[in-house]
């Protein structure tokens, strides 16, 4: 009998293909993720489980789930799985890495660039009828060439925001515990410098850190007070790596010029003063969603699953000491 999987969201059909060819495949079609006893009533007889962000598996969920042997994350990310807990019951969590790169460094620069010359703003001022021609005053923005660019983070995605920084001439600095290789520094004319620097010099910060107990809260008043008043926080990382309530202070006092943020403290929450403030750029983490993306991420996690329901090592764990 084939093992049994569950999908906490409808997948993209090649995915599910995948799923249906080796698995017995249960899909909870709802937009609203499962509650914590739904989701504990559907994995009683689950070998498998295909999540994504919004569904949270925890200690409870894991020691619930006496069948399960993998949790495959449609996501980089995997804040939202107990790792340790799945870990000691020898359950594998895997991720979707390197698929959706260059598609979140493509919304990295959409938001940037948004945000640096009012696009919203000025969108929304035009569907208003109140445009009555141009004006050498109107929605004025700030020039992105040239410009300090400044990369908390320089792992995949970084480098690639790095890479697409290289055609406005800008000035690239990063900070990240681990150095680039050299090679690496020289084609992105990328150069690393420390915590304070990094903050300090940057006309565009832009987060691209994972989210840990080390970066939770990792930009608060202390950062935004050594920041430029006319530089521009990009986040489209972790919402609980900034502290939302001082990115508002900071913005209320005009220590920070502006911000665009695709992702938030507590999603779907957002802080309410962010939402009438004209210098932020707000959207719904949507840094890998472009149909090709998604589908390869869907079938990267369909492949990880039936990986481990066959009994062979997934390509992209991320608990790989459970096979030690």
């Amino acid at each position: 009998m084939p093992p049994k999987v569950l999908a906490t969201r409808i997948l993209p059909e090649a995915a599910v293909n995948i799923l249906r060819q080796h698995c017995e495949l249960e899909v909870h079609s709802e937009t609203v993720p499962l509650s914590k006893a739904q989701l504990i009533a559907k994995l009683s007889d689950k070998a498998g489980l295909v999540c994504q962000l919004t569904q949270v598996v925890d200690a409870e969920v894991l020691a619930a789930a006496l069948q399960l042997r993998v949790v495959a994350n449609v996501a980089v990310g995997y804040d939202n799985i107990d790792v340790a807990v799945a870990t000691s019951r020898r359950i594998a969590v895997t991720n979707t890495p390197g698929v959706l790169d260059e598609t979140v460094a493509d919304f990295t620069w959409a938001l940037l660039l948004a945000a640096a010359r009012r696009v919203v703003e000025a969108d929304q001022f035009v569907r208003s009828g109140a445009w009555r021609g141009w004006d050498l005053h109107l929605l004025l923005g700030t020039d992105i060439h040239g410009k300090t660019l400044g990369i908390y983070g320089f792992g995949r995605i970084g480098r690639c925001v790095a890479r697409r920084a290289c055609g406005f001439a800008m000035r690239t600095l990063y900070c990240d515990p681990m150095p680039a290789p050299p090679e690496v520094e020289q084609e992105l004319k990328a150069q690393r410098v420390d915590r304070e620097t990094l903050l300090r010099e940057a006309d565009f910060l832009s987060l691209h850190l994972p989210l840990t107990p080390q970066t939770y809260h990792c930009v608060s008043q202390p950062e935004f007070a050594l920041m430029k008043p006319t530089a521009i926080l990009v986040n489209i990382a972790r919402g609980p790596i900034v502290d939302e309530a001082a990115l508002v202070e900071a913005l209320e006092q005009g220590k920070l010029a502006g911000a665009a943020l695709d992702v938030f403290e507590d999603e779907p929450r957002v802080q309410p003063k962010l939402l009438t403030m004209k210098n932020v750029v707000l959207a719904p983490h949507l840094g890998s969603a472009a149909v090709e993306t998604r589908t390869r991420m869907a079938v990267m996690a369909a492949e990880n699953a039936v990986a481990v329901l066959k009994g062979e090592r997934p390509p992209n764990i991320v608990n790989p000491e459970i096979y030690t």
